[in-house]
């Protein structure tokens, strides 16, 4: 399969499938009959794929076991998004869901075992990545396969290093791309790889490992405390990301996936959905270096289920009872209009270097003063990042539409 780069063609739209009949818990039941009436329900507003999470523990509840049954599962909601014409990202590692960690009991307890860094997880874990990836290579509709749902959510529990996470996700791709090289390998973090010093995932690994970057875009990190649910910061804040991990990458014609964004309450609240949707796509779907967008997530929670954070029962497209909401009808729109990328660019030039100075990286998080000036000149039209040994280099800038650059903040 043929790496996308920028201006690839129409941009991808898609939903992070949360199955509306009892949350991921249904993968515990028959999925892909359920799975059926949601995927009718994507498809219906113009989405081309789904990202979809099978429970790592209950497809690997023992190190040396891997169950037949929770791989013919999978494969048969793969099967069913296929008569929808949906494509299939599948994660692999789950891990990390709504605020609940999902871990096997191999390496809890008194077996409780680092997962980044024990020998015996990680070989397991080889296995796992190894076995499923070569199955689900089997379906003509998947297309790209990662490691797991934001897995640096999964620290500080599982203690690491920078150098231990980076082995351990290049040890994994490994294992994925020699089962599969016709998928996309990939490798997704949640945004304090990008925001927080002290962070043991390098901004470099969005970047460097795997076959494109990902980037999670939600404004309850802060975000939208700074200018309200509707204010510049907070609708520009996905074209941000995708901006920094262009900006990080050494390769000027990298695609970035949005693969996730929503629209969390109370951050956002109800009445004003509708216009966030559309405003923060107004800004991010330009962008040349993205590849395509998927929204958190396809269905909402059923609030019979108890324990979760309240945001995280109103973040679907559709209710549980299949009834499209704001964001359904905006991301329909957005899809249907197929917006053109944009060609020429100015760009702000940013002093820190992320890949040499991960400790530097509050200085580009929201709220700082690289953040504000990027915000107030991003009002003005597209706005690159670009760093300071780059602003020079007449071959970047043009590879990444770039044709003027401010002074550098």
């Amino acid at each position: 399969m043929p790496l996308p780069h920028h201006n690839p063609g129409p941009l991808r739209f898609g939903a992070n499938y949360v199955p509306s009949s009892g949350w991921f818990y249904g993968w515990l039941d028959q999925p892909a009959d359920a799975a059926r009436r949601d995927f009718e329900d994507l498809a219906g507003i113009g989405l081309d794929h789904v990202r979809v999470f099978p429970v790592w523990p209950w497809i690997q509840p023992n190190r040396t076991l891997i169950r037949r049954r929770g791989i013919d599962d999978l494969l048969a909601v793969i099967d069913a998004a296929a008569e929808f014409g949906l494509s299939v990202a599948v994660d692999l590692l789950q891990g990390h869901l709504s605020s609940f960690d999902f871990l096997p009991s191999w390496v809890l307890t008194w077996h409780r075992r680092g997962l980044f860094t024990d020998p015996d997880v990680r070989a397991g874990l080889v296995t796992y990545v190894d076995t499923l990836t070569r199955e689900i290579a089997t379906r003509d509709n998947v297309f790209a396969v990662t490691l797991g749902n934001e897995v640096n959510n999964l620290y500080p529990a599982n203690p690491t290093t920078i150098g231990d996470s980076r082995s351990w996700a290049e040890e994994l791709l490994g294992a994925a791309r020699a089962a599969a090289p016709g998928l996309l390998t990939l490798h997704s973090l949640y945004d304090a790889t990008w925001y927080d010093p002290d962070h043991p995932f390098h901004p470099a690994d969005n970047v460097d490992l795997g076959d494109l970057t990902t980037v999670h875009s939600w404004v309850f990190n802060g975000v939208s405390a700074i200018d309200g649910p509707l204010g510049p910061a907070t609708v520009t804040h996905a074209d941000y990301l995708v901006e920094l991990a262009a900006a990080t990458s050494p390769d000027p014609s990298r695609p970035v996936w949005l693969q996730e964004v929503g629209v969390p309450r109370p951050d956002v609240p109800e009445p004003d959905a509708a216009a966030f949707v559309s405003r923060m796509l107004e800004a991010v779907t330009p962008n040349p270096a993205l590849w395509g967008v998927t929204w958190w997530c396809s269905h909402d929670l059923d609030r019979s289920l108890a324990d979760f954070p309240e945001r995280e029962y109103d973040l679907g497209l559709f209710t549980v009872d299949h009834r499209p909401k704001p964001a359904a009808r905006e991301l329909a729109a957005a899809v249907k209009e197929r917006r053109d990328r944009a060609t020429r660019r100015r760009a702000l030039v940013c002093d820190v270097d992320l890949r040499a100075e991960p400790e530097r990286r509050a200085e580009i998080a929201p709220g700082s003063p690289f953040h504000a000036a990027w915000v107030r000149l991003r009002q003005d039209g597209p706005l690159a990042i670009v760093t300071a040994a780059r602003a020079a280099d007449p071959a970047h800038l043009a590879a990444r539409g770039i044709d003027t650059v401010l002074d550098r903040h």
